[in-house]
């Protein structure tokens, strides 16, 4: 049974709380990059939220339904997008993760190809008539998270490589994988943990490792983690206040305006701010599972709780990262982070919960 859309049910109170973290990133990219070579990246930074509003709101026109009948050509395509970036992608700093587009875009098909993955599932775990996942259940979950995860870590790139793991997980749990399964998996990865570590590339096994000893070397493998506590640290209770951080103004603290954003931030509002925009992310949060409780059907509430878990993952390892608990992955933070790919991702996700929500009633 179709379900149609009315505004009046759109999540307004949602995207007020998003828009209000967009706000605060907007500001900080500005007070990180003024003094920069990267100066005016907000400017392009309030492009990408307007861009993004805009497919936030073409998507919530088009039934989740019609997405999720769609989804295996969709994850065909996503495959096909991977494999074309390792093929003629864009490479940069030693990697290769976006396709060159007209008009200088730099379009990074692995940010969409979580969105991709979220349906997938959905469509999967919906589908199944018992109520426990099976084995083979279990394989191919497997199977369609692992493939677009390898093929990432190809590129190399760890951190987007690792948000796939939630939305399979997220997806096995409410699928209803069974106690003894989730041990046996658990034990399964901890054995491959020591063997896939030796196959990452060395400046990957330093972020990972580099973390538990920054201090060890101060200027080298551990000179992101230890600046950003610097930074962290130095913003006390109130910060230092809008655009008067040291760490980030004197440019000790590392891309202040992507991966350590929440560092800059915390070192210019202190404590206080930091709370408050974790605060705002939870209510972001809770508001999204509330829109889950109250989906039309099992398909809508897994893919609602599938953003969930990618944008928690993103949230927890970002801030992680910055206080030193994370090892360094180069995992934005949602709504803040500077960049095109990583913003377009969340409002499209967005723009499906708010799909969702809009069809909860039937005319």
């Amino acid at each position: 049974m179709r379900r149609y859309a009315s505004y009046r049910d759109f999540d307004w109170v949602l995207l007020f709380f998003v828009l209000v973290i967009c706000f605060i990133g907007v500001l900080q990219i500005y007070s990180a990059t003024f003094n920069s070579k990267f100066a005016g990246a907000h400017v392009k930074q309030i492009y990408w939220i307007i861009g993004g509003l805009a497919m936030m709101f073409l998507i919530s026109l088009i039934s989740y339904e019609t997405l999720l009948e769609y989804s295996r050509w969709l994850y065909i395509a996503a495959a096909a997008s991977l494999f074309a970036v390792l093929a003629v992608g864009q490479r940069y700093l030693g990697a290769r993760r976006w396709i060159k587009l007209p008009g200088g875009i730099h379009f990074q098909p692995s940010e969409w190809v979580k969105l991709i993955l979220i349906l997938v599932m959905a469509k999967y775990f919906s589908e199944m008539r018992q109520r426990e996942a099976s084995l083979t259940d279990i394989v191919k979950a497997g199977l369609l998270g692992g493939v677009p995860m390898l093929m990432v870590l190809v590129q190399p790139d760890l951190g987007t490589a690792l948000t796939y793991i939630p939305i399979t997980v997220m997806a096995l749990y409410l699928g209803g994988i069974k106690l003894r399964h989730a041990a046996i998996l658990i034990v399964i990865a901890a054995l491959l943990a020591f063997p896939a570590y030796h196959h990452l590339k060395p400046y990957q096994q330093a972020r990972l490792t580099s973390f538990l000893h920054p201090e060890a070397d101060s200027l080298g493998k551990g000179y992101q983690g230890e600046q950003s506590k610097i930074a962290v640290g130095a913003g006390g209770i109130f910060g230092k206040g809008f655009t008067k951080g040291s760490q980030t103004q004197n440019s000790f603290l590392p891309i202040p305006q992507t991966d350590f954003i929440f560092a800059a931030f915390s070192e210019e509002q202190g404590f206080v701010g930091s709370v408050t925009l974790l605060l705002l992310y939870f209510i972001v949060l809770m508001r999204l599972i509330h829109n889950a409780q109250t989906a039309p059907d099992r398909a809508g509430a897994l893919i609602v709780l599938g953003i969930v878990a990618v944008l928690t993952f993103h949230i927890v390892v970002n801030v992680g990262m910055a206080v030193g608990f994370m090892p360094v992955t180069g995992i934005p933070l949602p709504l803040m982070s500077y960049g095109g790919s990583s913003l377009l991702f969340t409002f499209l996700a967005l723009g499906i919960v708010m799909n969702i929500r809009m069809r909860r009633f039937v005319n």
